[in-house]
């Protein structure tokens, strides 16, 4: 009776070792097609996302036109804004720059004093850097267009 007890137990063991190695065999491969899709996933991602807007100003004046939004995170104007000033620099490309003086950061409070902008309001620089024009947002990606190509 005694050898009948562990017998059954033997081969449990046996059963036991051979789904460890199944288990251990499977277990890189499982992990590589895990972070491949966390990389491929992640890199659709950021193929997705716009493209951001720069927060510096130096490029106002240096040939193209330059259209700068007044940034306010706290208006939810602004994130409407910035999408409809993505799908102008899709339609336009490299012909103007798009830009931001974000409120609350050395750069942006600096434009928005020397021109006295308020929150949410869009400034068109010529390309010499003159500013041309002003208007509170929101405009559609069309009139951001046509604003720009009339510049």
């Amino acid at each position: 009776m005694l050898c009948y007890v562990f017998q059954p137990l033997k081969e449990e063991s046996v059963i036991k070792d051979k789904h460890n190695s199944n288990s251990t065999r499977r277990m890189p491969w499982v992990s590589i097609g895990v972070i491949t899709s966390i990389a491929i996933l992640f890199g659709l991602l950021l193929m997705v996302m716009p493209k951001g807007f720069k927060t510096t100003h130096e490029q106002i004046g240096t040939g193209s036109p330059a259209l700068v939004f007044v940034y306010d995170p706290n208006l939810t104007v602004s994130g409407s804004q910035t999408e409809q000033m993505n799908e102008a620099r899709d339609h336009l490309g490299d012909q103007a720059f798009f830009l931001l003086a974000r409120m609350g950061t050395p750069e942006g409070e600096q434009l928005i004093a020397k021109y006295r902008a308020s929150s949410a309001e869009l400034l068109l620089f010529d390309p010499a850097g003159k500013l041309i024009k002003r208007q509170p947002a929101v405009k559609s990606a069309r009139e951001l267009i046509q604003w720009l190509q009339g510049s």
